[in-house]
């Protein structure tokens, strides 16, 4: 490895060696990189590369609230504005109780090279808490909501940061976050928050944005091997946002997706997520019972696997869409066998960095990596801000069409990047290079900010 990369991501492991999460993200685009670094020497004279794996900044703040039972209760929330270099930061929160600095600032690291990708002005940012809502109230998660907007409304704008939802943060959670932002600013800045509802600023397509465009991408996969999506199988994780819209936007193409899974392990659908009322159920089981996907087993009558995951399936395509490091080794070898021809992550970093070394290696498979296929997600969003600055209302063609391109264009820009530096069809590689280069490009143009 070049010897500037290597200081840099030893110098990552060093200080932040008790946040794996993110020594992995960084580690993994690093190594992307040498052939960038060899052609641009002027990078380690300005040390780029130490500037763009630290945050801009990063805010840690306390967020209390009362239960109601009247009990109080203080949780840690934080803010991470990584780099601005391309736009305002933008990024989501996620509220979960495994959340820590650590988190946060590998969504963020993540968030700068995606938002790149998308080709729209938007900087990479992320944040979130270590509040976690399931099993709470509507009062209580408001409350909650209140607190933590009352910590960061000073740091926030259109063109400032634009925070949005991610895991634990839906549209209830935007709407109290909104409202509390008017309640403290005065004022209608309805462009600070995205992913918010239709009737106050919110884009139509957005909870299915980041799994329609995760297929949109797969598409332009399948285009570039002579493939098409129609008949396709798909081995899919979790039962959220990201999943439901990978499951109707597959169905709408003709492919359809035979797996979901929870906490509590995996169901096996052979006929597939792929009629209104196995995807709408979907809908059902995330507002009453979020931590359980038996019960769509125990519905329409298919298989369900207890405490497993749903890799090693038969099947064409695998899509992780659940969270992080959700594919280990073991999951990763038996995926090699399952048959399948397209890697296709959508979750962020889903696969860990051995796991996903040994899938790239496989002859028969393509990869392709989360933070380009998931990009459709913050790309609604800024098409989102767009339509907010210019108080216009696009219909859901007008939205989809956008994306559609959106993902075509990151999957060509990608696979000519690695072609460029001698990498073939490296879409992970690509993915890193293309999304890198730019941000590199305006550091540099701005005096490395």
């Amino acid at each position: 490895m070049n010897a500037y990369l290597e200081k840099v991501i030893n110098d990552v492991r060093a200080k932040h060696g008790t946040e794996p999460e993110f020594v992995q993200t960084v580690e993994e685009v690093l190594s992307s990189l040498e052939p960038v670094i060899a052609k641009h020497p002027e990078y380690e004279k300005v040390d780029l590369l130490g500037r763009m794996v630290e945050p801009e900044r990063m805010f840690t703040f306390r967020v209390v609230w009362c239960d109601d039972q009247g009990n109080w209760h203080t949780n840690r929330g934080w803010r991470c504005q990584f780099n601005g270099a391309l736009g305002p930061y933008k990024g989501g929160l996620r509220f979960q109780k495994n959340v820590y600095e650590g988190i946060v600032k590998f969504l963020g690291f993540e968030q700068i090279f995606k938002n790149s990708l998308t080709g729209l002005p938007i900087g990479g940012g992320k944040g979130g808490s270590d509040f976690d809502p399931a099993g709470k109230s509507d009062a209580e998660v408001m409350r909650f909501c209140q607190s933590y907007m009352t910590a960061l409304y000073r740091y926030i704008g259109p063109d400032v940061d634009v925070p949005a939802g991610d895991m634990g943060v839906g549209g209830r959670e935007i709407g109290y976050l909104y409202g509390q932002y008017r309640r403290l600013k005065g004022v209608w800045e309805n462009g600070v928050l995205t992913g918010k509802g239709q009737t106050y600023g919110g884009s139509v397509i957005r909870p299915e944005a980041t799994g329609y465009g995760a297929v949109y991408y797969l598409t332009n996969v399948l285009k570039h091997e002579g493939d098409t999506i129609e008949g396709k199988t798909i081995a899919a994780a979790g039962f959220g946002n990201v999943t439901w819209g990978i499951c109707k936007k597959a169905m709408q193409l003709g492919a359809k997706v035979i797996t979901l899974s929870g906490p509590d392990g995996y169901v096996l659908d052979p006929e597939g997520v792929a009629t209104e009322e196995k995807v709408d159920f979907l809908l059902t089981m995330r507002a009453t019972d979020p931590m359980h996907v038996k019960p769509y087993a125990d519905k329409f009558g298919v298989q369900f696997f207890p405490g497993e995951k749903p890799w090693g399936v038969k099947c064409d395509v695998v899509m992780p869409s659940a969270m992080q490091n959700d594919v280990k080794m073991e999951q990763a070898e038996k995926i090699a066998k399952c048959g399948a021809k397209y890697y296709i992550e959508v979750a962020n970093m889903p696969t860990t960095n051995d796991a996903l070394a040994f899938l790239r290696e496989q002859k028969h498979m393509i990869v392709a990596p989360s933070k380009a296929v998931n990009a459709g997600g913050v790309g609604v969003s800024a098409l989102e801000m767009a339509q907010n600055s210019e108080r216009l209302v696009w219909t859901e063609d007008e939205v989809d069409a956008q994306l559609k391109k959106m993902m075509q264009n990151i999957h060509d820009n990608s696979a000519k990047a690695a072609e460029e530096y001698g990498l073939g069809y490296d879409l992970v590689a690509g993915g890193n290079i293309a999304g890198f280069l730019k941000v590199a490009q305006a550091m540099m143009e701005q005096g490395c900010f």
